[in-house]
């Protein structure tokens, strides 16, 4: 089993940075990805961007490309979400998720599936007004 934490969400303007973090406990030799997924009121939950965990690829929404920026500590057990340049439809309750389940060089495509993860934090809430 493998607890996620997250931290780092709240209420910031439009144009601004948040920084957000997710910390795994427990059996963190087991995974292959990491990501972060987020879902915003009436909407459903949707891929923002996933790292492979013993690698270096990374994979990232379209909507995000060039603002967000994904990282891994293999130390620390610890994955970033570094988000640049905030607008109000980012906002949403961010999710950091993790896998067992995919390959040690998980595809592209496979990363941003969210049925291929079987472990998720409980969420921070990111707000960005204008």
């Amino acid at each position: 089993q493998v607890r996620l934490v997250e931290s780092g969400g709240g209420l910031v303007q439009a144009g601004d940075s948040l920084t957000l973090s997710c910390t795994a406990s427990g059996a963190t030799f087991s995974l292959s990805a990491m990501g972060w997924f987020r879902q915003a009121p009436g909407k459903e939950r949707e891929f923002v961007a996933a790292h492979n965990w013993r690698g270096r690829s990374t994979n990232y929404a379209d909507f995000v490309k060039s603002r967000f920026t994904i990282s891994r500590d293999i130390a620390k057990d610890t994955v970033s979400l570094q988000m640049n340049s905030l607008k109000p439809e980012d906002t949403a309750v961010y999710y950091c998720a993790a896998s067992s389940r995919l390959a040690t060089v998980p595809t592209a495509g496979a990363m941003s599936n969210r049925n291929n993860y079987n472990y998720w934090g409980q969420g921070t809430q990111v707000t960005v007004f204008s």
